[in-house]
């Protein structure tokens, strides 16, 4: 099953499960209990810590829970904030493509540069949510990704800007993508 987040965020050929965090983590519950899916396809849009170009197309199985607060020593938390589908846990990072989750958007350039060093890469506000409620449901997942904007100052005027032509790109890309499985 193809899900996507839903709003604004909507493909004609994904079940749209919420937006955020909270949104997401529901719907998909309710979801898996009464038409559990054997795989778990998420599609969106994502904001780039500066390592990847706006509208390139990432694929992922693993996410972070990582805030702000957390970049500058002013919280922890006891819960474990990464989490991955990959099958081998041994993968190296560096090949991970993590995307972080969050229910709000980085707009700060120095911020995202913390996040990169982390090991970071993306930004959904979903994906995080997606892989646990999986995880807890023994569903397969992967999420495939297109970048919209840079987690900086323009964060928000660029993905407003780009997202309809990331969204027909991110169509064109999945139409190929399923020609080819």
């Amino acid at each position: 099953m193809i899900v996507c987040a839903g709003r604004n965020e909507v493909f004609d050929f994904a079940h749209p499960i919420g937006v955020g965090l909270i949104e997401s983590t529901m719907n998909l519950t309710r979801l898996a209990l009464f038409d559990k899916p054997d795989f778990l396809l998420f599609i969106g849009s994502a904001g780039s810590y500066g390592k990847h170009k706006i509208f390139d197309i990432i694929h992922s199985k693993t996410a972070a829970n990582i805030e702000l607060g957390f970049l500058d020593n002013k919280c922890y938390t006891p819960l474990k904030n990464v989490i991955s589908s990959e099958e081998n846990q041994n993968v190296p990072r560096e090949t991970l493509n993590i995307v972080n989750s969050s229910n709000y958007i980085t707009t700060d350039n120095v911020s995202s540069k913390k996040f990169l060093k982390l090991g970071l890469e993306l930004e959904n506000m979903e994906f995080f949510a997606l892989l646990n409620v999986a995880k807890e449901y023994d569903i397969p997942v992967a999420g495939i990704f297109i970048v919209t904007n840079y987690c900086d100052e323009n964060a928000h005027k660029d993905f407003i800007k780009n997202h309809s032509k990331a969204k027909e790109l991110l169509t064109k890309y999945m139409k190929e993508y399923n020609g080819k499985s």
